[in-house]
C-alpha cells in the first residue's frame, strides 16, 4: 500500500467535510450567504469606491419590478455616471450576483457584511492581491423596501 502525503490527506478529508478549501485555490474560502430575498421594489443608498472603474460614488437608487427606476447622484462622480452611464447604476441583486461571481472566479477577496435581515450592507471585491486598482468597496445603506 503507498502512503499519501498528509497534507494531501488532509485536503481530502477537508473536502470530504465540507470544510474550507484554502489549500485548493485563491485563499478564498467559500461565505455562505444569507437566505434573503431581493424584493421587487425598493429604495436604497450607495457608496461605490476604491479601484480604477466607472461605478464610483455616492447615490441613491430606487429599483421597481428589479429594475432600476430612478438613480439619482449624490456627489460629482455619482451625478457624471447618471448622467452619462444610467445603465451602470445596480440593484442589489446585481451586485450579489458581482460578489458571487468574485467568488467563483476565485477573486482574492470577496468578502460581505450583511443586516439581520440578511441584505447586503458592505461589499468588499479585491480580484488580485497583487493588481493595482482593481478593489471595490460598496457600502449600502438606507434601504426601504417599497410595498405597492
Amino acid at each position: 500500500m503507498t502512503a499519501v502525503p498528509r497534507r494531501v490527506l488532509a485536503v481530502l478529508v477537508t473536502a470530504l467535510l465540507g470544510g474550507p478549501l484554502s489549500a485548493c485555490g485563491g485563499g478564498q474560502e467559500a461565505e455562505s450567504r444569507p437566505n434573503w430575498s431581493e424584493p421587487a421594489s425598493y429604495a436604497y443608498t450607495l457608496n461605490s469606491g476604491m479601484g480604477e472603474r466607472a461605478l464610483i460614488g455616492r447615490f441613491r437608487i430606487t429599483v421597481e419590478n428589479h429594475e432600476v427606476a430612478h438613480a439619482r447622484g449624490l456627489d460629482d462622480s455619482g451625478r457624471r455616471l447618471v448622467a452619462n452611464s444610467p445603465g451602470q447604476v445596480p440593484t442589489l441583486g446585481d451586485l450579489l450576483k458581482e460578489l458571487d461571481r468574485a467568488r467563483g472566479e476565485g477573486a482574492d477577496t470577496a468578502e460581505a457584511e450583511y443586516a439581520p435581515d440578511g441584505r447586503p450592507e458592505r461589499i468588499t471585491l479585491d480580484w488580485d492581491t497583487n493588481a493595482l486598482d482593481d478593489e471595490t468597496e460598496y457600502v449600502i445603506s438606507g434601504y426601504e423596501p417599497m410595498t405597492g
